[in-house]
């Protein structure tokens, strides 16, 4: 892969020139995101917990705020390694480049998320896994009528291919190629380089889940022929992909202790544990052990504050997200030459000093965060308001755009579809087969009822349900 390829500044739409414009494309690409409503969306998404009613804790919107800025953060770092270990031929602006085209990426790498974040994306899975064999078309079960893929993307209901699918497609301010954004940011975004029926979880990590849709095919072969990634993930990727993973690694563990699931005997205890069990390697043992030195001396020099142990976890936080910024930076160069030939598959901390580090911060999450009960009742919550929401829209969406009758009940409820989803679908679905179609409307109404805040999906089942 080349550089000049892979920061490729064309727009699928095609590039308007203006003389007076002094914003780069990467520039613009910022933006239009930030004016976009699914970036407003954001603000009433679940980071980890659902439906908060503590504007201290996360939302997916201030999420992707930390890690846009954690990602051009290590877009920085890496162009200076890069230049002083590699004797990198970047020019200074091909390295703004960069670190712009990550400021978006951290943006808009959550905005395909349903409701209720991941575990909104279990729900819909399991709901198409259950029903498709159940709902018939002109007497046929669907899952007989479409074809492998469109079945098995259905089945795979993925955040980062719907995260394509909003971005090229569904926001439609002039037609129907969404945001229009250049190349170089599409490719970036695009995570798993792959669709549904090519998934090979106990494979490489970049083919674990499906990178985009059926609908979406012709759109991704024409971004990563544009890029040189066919075939593998854009470099960039792997500095977005480190850039969450050090944000909700630690982010998740401030919110977490402002709603007292997680202390520091907690992550002391954790850290210790790890210790005694790995065996000789010296280097990683030492990186944590000097993390939780500063631990203790943050605790030390927060007695007297009003809060001091999250006083003192939030100051350490800062430290570790340094600390996790240059591991990963050096873990890019170190691997620079593979990257650059497609063939490194793992995440930046493996292999790194930050490695034990970086399991102590996943165990804790895993231990005091996402098996605690408050969780776990909200996700039950979640999944009946999504799986009733599916019930409700899916049968009535089979018979639309068809010779076959809608039913009185079936009308009303397409009623409350917003009109752009009809519009998207109904400029996609033109002169295609009825296969195709059906497709089309069933992803339709996935793309209604993920793209829903939390509230309005809470609100609209209550009003669908009539529960006051």
């Amino acid at each position: 892969m080349e550089w000049n390829n892979l920061l490729n500044r064309e727009r699928i739409r095609g590039n308007k020139s203006n003389n007076y414009e002094a914003r780069s494309e990467f520039q613009k690409d910022y933006h239009r995101i930030i004016g976009s409503s699914a970036f407003r969306r954001l603000q009433d998404k679940t980071q980890v917990f659902p439906l908060e009613k503590s504007d201290f804790v996360r939302t997916r919107l201030t999420h992707s705020l930390e890690v846009s800025s954690i990602a051009k953060s290590l877009g920085q770092v890496v162009s200076i390694r890069l230049r002083i270990y590699k004797g990198s031929k970047l020019a200074p602006d091909q390295e703004t480049d960069i670190c712009d085209i990550l400021l978006s990426a951290g943006l808009l790498h959550d905005i395909g998320n349903p409701p209720f974040g991941h575990f909104g994306e279990v729900v819909i899975q399991n709901w198409f896994e259950k029903n498709l064999s159940k709902l018939e078309y002109n007497g046929e079960a669907l899952d007989k009528f479409m074809s492998e893929q469109m079945i098995s993307d259905l089945k795979s209901f993925e955040g980062n291919a719907q995260t394509i699918r909003i971005i090229t497609k569904l926001h439609t301010l002039i037609d129907i190629n969404g945001m229009n954004l250049t190349k170089a940011l599409l490719s970036t975004l695009m995570k798993y380089p792959c669709n549904s029926t090519e998934i090979k979880k106990s494979d490489a990590i970049i083919f674990k889940k499906m990178g985009y849709y059926y609908s979406e095919k012709e759109t991704f072969l024409e971004i990563v022929q544009s890029t040189g990634c066919e075939g593998c993930r854009h470099p960039l990727t792997f500095l977005l992909e480190a850039a969450d993973d050090i944000s909700y690694l630690t982010a998740d563990i401030e919110d977490a202790t402002k709603k007292g699931l997680v202390n520091i005997d907690k992550i002391r205890h954790l850290a210790e544990e790890k210790l005694r069990n790995i065996e000789d390697n010296d280097a990683i043992k030492k990186y944590l052990v000097e993390s939780m030195a500063d631990l203790e001396s943050y605790l030390q020099q927060s007695c007297g504050k009003a809060n001091p142990e999250l006083n003192a976890l939030q100051n350490w936080i800062v430290s570790v997200q340094g600390r996790l910024i240059n591991a990963a930076a050096y873990s890019f160069t170190y691997n620079y030459e593979q990257i650059m030939d497609g063939k490194f598959n793992a995440d930046l901390f493996e292999g790194t000093h930050a490695e034990l580090l970086v399991e102590t911060l996943r165990e804790v999450a895993y231990k005091f965060i996402f098996r605690n009960l408050e969780i776990q009742k909200l996700e039950i919550a979640a999944e009946k308001i999504l799986g009733n929401l599916l019930d409700i829209f899916i049968p009535s969406v089979i018979n639309f755009d068809t010779d076959n009758k809608l039913s009185s009940y079936s009308k009303k409820v397409l009623d409350l579809v917003s009109e752009s989803h009809k519009h998207v679908y109904l400029q996609c679905s033109k002169g295609l087969d009825e296969q195709e179609k059906l497709y089309l409307r069933l992803m339709m109404i996935t793309d209604y009822i993920s793209g829903m805040t939390d509230s309005y999906a809470k609100n609209l089942y209550k009003e669908l349900n009539g529960i006051d």
